[in-house]
């Protein structure tokens, strides 16, 4: 009795499992088909994404060479084409190079470049302020001490990135305008800085002691 209780079920199951299918065959054969060929599609431009990267790769260490040889005009124009290309990675990488290359010939130009680039908030946050603080290297020798805080001290903070080198500039700066007093206060956040890099740390220790001897007894 049990074996034909269990071959009725059985056959209730298959009889609606049928059933189902048969009223929504059309629809699952469609979604399958969705599925696959969003599968499909999304593997091609993953691929195509690869293959663009690798040219990209290519191109950027042909125009990497050109600077080396010291073809500037040649590499400025071959790392722009690449930034337009809009590869990933390289474009960013390119812009940099390109500001760079621009900036040896002609300061102002390279800073606006830089500047441009640290403006650009498509851009990943850590290459903004990797342009910020190589437009600010450019500028920190021709601007106000004023200006140079305005470019370095959003870089200097504790979560800086960069912060070592922007404040290693402001040190400078202030040094530059004989403001001794901003000058130690940066130095100091330097030499106490457990981070900071000890080539950087000596030079902030040895220009502390130079304030501290030229300056007059209180």
């Amino acid at each position: 009795m049990a074996d034909i209780f269990r071959e009725v079920d059985e056959e209730v199951r298959r009889d609606k499992a049928a059933e189902f299918w048969k009223k929504y065959q059309n629809w699952i054969i469609g979604v399958a088909v969705i599925v696959i060929l969003a599968t499909g599609g999304w593997r091609f431009v993953e691929y195509q994404r690869r293959v663009a990267s690798e040219q990209a790769g290519l191109k950027f260490q042909d125009a990497v060479q050109l600077a080396q040889q010291g073809k500037v005009k040649e590499a400025e124009g071959a790392f722009e084409q690449i930034a337009r290309s809009g590869a990933a990675g390289y474009s960013v990488l390119s812009r940099l190079r390109a500001a760079a290359e621009a900036g040896a010939q002609d300061r102002d130009q390279g800073i606006k470049l830089f500047d441009a680039l640290g403006a650009d908030t498509t851009i990943d946050k850590t290459f903004r302020d990797l342009a910020r603080l190589r437009a600010a290297i450019l500028a920190v020798d021709r601007v106000s001490l004023d200006e140079a805080r305005k470019r370095l001290e959003p870089l200097a903070g504790a979560d800086g990135v960069y912060r070592h080198t922007a404040r290693e500039l402001l040190a400078l700066a202030a040094f530059k305008a004989e403001d001794f007093d901003v000058a130690s206060r940066w130095l100091d956040n330097l030499i106490v800085d457990a981070q900071t890099p000890a080539s950087v740390r000596q030079r902030a220790t040895t220009l502390q002691a130079l304030i501290a001897a030229g300056r007059p007894a209180k």
